[in-house]
């Protein structure tokens, strides 16, 4: 009966490590819309280009990208216009021939904010689509 405990807590804590790995390997940039927009300024573009291409071997990691908005305009609003911002940074990360099948996305919306939208800034740095790649472990 030890030996089974033993074991269960060995692995709990295997999966724990190699759980708080993959957090600090992950790389991350984010792209900031202005409100009620998900045009991607050319200065964003050229950067999240230049940026995808500094990454050695690029083909070993998923691509995340997790969009949010402030909470002007209400939920559906919201839902549609976090949407349409992932889909524009999903295209341009397509540019760097990034197979589809390693880009996944959600689409916060409103909710799950990381920044107060109480506050000006607060909502200036909701609209976002944060880039994150994890490297894909073999």
């Amino acid at each position: 009966m030890m030996i089974r405990i033993a074991i269960v807590v060995l692995f709990s804590l295997s999966v724990t490590v190699r759980a708080q790995q993959q957090t600090t390997d992950e790389i991350r940039m984010s792209i900031y819309f202005g409100g009620g927009s998900y045009d991607i300024d050319s200065f964003q573009q050229q950067s999240l280009l230049h940026w995808l291409d500094s990454i050695p071997n690029i083909d070993r990691y998923e691509v995340h990208l997790i969009s949010h908005t402030d909470p002007i305009g209400g939920k559906r609003y919201n839902e549609w216009l976090s949407k349409m911002r992932s889909e524009s940074v999903e295209q341009l990360v397509l540019q760097r021939n990034i197979p589809q099948h390693k880009i996944s996305r959600k689409d916060w919306g409103l909710d799950d904010a990381v920044y107060s939208n109480q506050t000006y800034r607060g909502m200036q740095m909701n609209r976002r689509v944060d880039v994150i790649l994890y490297p894909i472990v073999f």
